[in-house]
């Protein structure tokens, strides 16, 4: 009877130790949830915010293209006009 009682004490301290592990596992994979959520938060927050970097970098190439279109307009035709008047001076005085 002794034997018998010492089992079932054992046994039922096995079954409190697992309960408090399961317990204890229960409480860290919340806590684990939450840390997962506090990263899943942060990771949407940097994706906003990259996705605003992007579209200001896209509108400041789209405003340095329409300059380098206006420069061009302009430039080119003045570059045509300087060769064109340094190839006249060049033929009339040489």
């Amino acid at each position: 009877m002794i034997i018998g009682r010492q089992q079932r004490e054992s046994a039922l301290n096995d079954k409190e130790e697992i309960r408090n592990l399961l317990i204890e596992i229960r409480d860290n994979q919340r806590a684990a949830l939450g840390q997962q959520k506090e990263h899943l938060e942060i990771a949407k927050e940097q994706m906003d915010r990259s996705r605003g970097q992007v579209q200001e970098s896209i509108e400041l190439q789209r405003q340095a293209m329409d300059k380098v279109r206006k420069v061009s307009r302009l430039a080119i035709p003045g570059i045509v006009i300087c060769i064109v008047l340094i190839t006249y001076l060049v033929i009339r005085y040489f």
